[in-house]
């Protein structure tokens, strides 16, 4: 009974967590390879989704504040896009990544500024935050949470590629650039 009281958690966490850094690589991994660019910037747009929620969840119910923080990331995304890299589409490469370096340092410092350099914990939220036993351990509902709902995001996603319009056309910038 040792390992269900003492490890597993531990053992349940570290897959929480890791569902979170996989969707940061899928991201990571569809930049590179549709567009061949290193986004430096894409661990910031992260952090500042996190950051909106932090402050979302405090003015406006949960249920509101999830696609509130989606749809303000997804406008997030748009602005870098058309600000930082559409005007330097026909720009050396090393220009572009120059550019988001610059973005990554933008995010980062505006982030600073807004904080005051000071941690920012999430509020309790209702269910997410609550304690559940599982083969005698405690862990947050959200631990269990986090694995499930990567595995249905990255199903979502290969189901997109494959069998969507959006996923052809991203599949063929992705073999030839030029010619798409």
């Amino acid at each position: 009974m040792d390992f269900f009281d003492k490890l597993l958690p531990y053992l349940l966490s570290g897959i929480s967590v890791g569902g979170q850094y996989a969707l940061i690589a899928v991201g990571y991994t569809m930049v590179y390879g549709i567009l061949r660019l290193i986004n430096f910037a894409h661990g910031d747009v992260f952090m500042v989704a996190g950051l909106m929620m932090v402050y979302a969840v405090t003015w406006m119910p949960l249920w509101l504040a999830v696609p509130f923080v989606i749809v303000m990331t997804v406008v997030l995304g748009f602005v870098i896009e058309r600000v930082a890299y559409k005007p330097l589409r026909s720009a050396p490469r090393m220009s572009v990544m120059i550019s988001a370096i610059g973005v990554s340092y933008l995010l980062q410092n505006l982030a600073l500024y807004v904080t005051g350099g000071l941690n920012k914990n999430y509020p309790t939220i209702p269910w997410i935050s609550d304690t559940v036993s599982v083969f005698g351990a405690t862990t947050k509902m959200v631990t269990l949470a986090t694995p499930v709902l990567t595995l249905v995001l990255v199903v979502l996603l290969v189901l997109l590629i494959n069998h969507t319009k959006i996923g052809m056309a991203m599949r063929a910038v992705a073999k030839d650039f030029e010619t798409s």
